[in-house]
């Protein structure tokens, strides 16, 4: 065989996830659902909107006191763990590989292609320009999740992060927001694993 030149469909053979994005990915995913859960039963605790209530069924602590410790337990979790989610990614490489180039044409035509069902989801090993900006999306809420929540956490120790949130109140209405956010990026994703199975089994097994 000749080892200078691997076959064609060798880099094919090769997981399509690294295992190390498995588990950050899995860690981030548990970590921003205990977060959102635990957080939900601490705006209801004190709601920014008194017309939205959360329901206590789908909410995570029990009481005030139970859902601060699960928030801030998975917020360590969420910050660290995220740091090395894009760590890795932007020193592999992946990061620019895998959401870059992207253009407003091109998700525009696979948004369409989407809505018609004529999109290919073939070749799992590439992201469609949908996905690209959704999950650019998300890693930006998290981020002002991150933020926000410093922001109402530590309010009088970060006095300039809380001005640029517009003032305390206004930090927990971006939390808000930026959580309601998160919610409809893990319904429309799990919607789409639904109809793509193979994806699930892609970030189980790598392959």
């Amino acid at each position: 065989m000749d080892t200078m030149n691997p076959p064609l469909d060798a880099p094919r053979t090769r997981p399509i996830h690294p295992l190390w994005l498995r588990i950050t990915h899995w860690l981030n995913a548990f970590a921003a659902l205990i977060m959102m859960l635990s957080g939900w039963r601490i705006y209801d605790a004190s709601p920014v909107f008194r017309e939205i209530v959360i329901p206590p069924s789908i909410t995570l602590g029990g009481w005030l006191g139970g859902a601060l410790q699960w928030h801030f337990a998975a917020m360590w979790l969420l910050v660290f763990n995220g740091i090395v989610y894009l760590a890795l990614n932007i020193a592999s490489g992946r990061f620019a590989a895998k959401f870059f180039p992207l253009s407003p044409r091109a998700v525009l035509h696979d948004f369409v292609a989407a809505l018609s069902g004529k999109l290919s989801h073939v070749d799992l090993r590439q992201y469609n320009a949908v996905q690209k900006l959704a999950y650019l999306a998300v890693l930006v809420d998290l981020i002002v999740l991150v933020l926000s929540g410093l922001a109402i956490w530590k309010s009088v120790q970060f006095p300039h992060l809380r001005e640029l949130m517009g003032g305390y109140d206004n930090a927990r209405i971006v939390h808000f927001c930026a959580m309601a956010v998160m919610a409809a990026f893990v319904v429309v994703h799990v919607a789409m694993v639904a109809l793509v199975p193979r994806s699930l089994l892609t970030m189980l097994r790598g392959r």
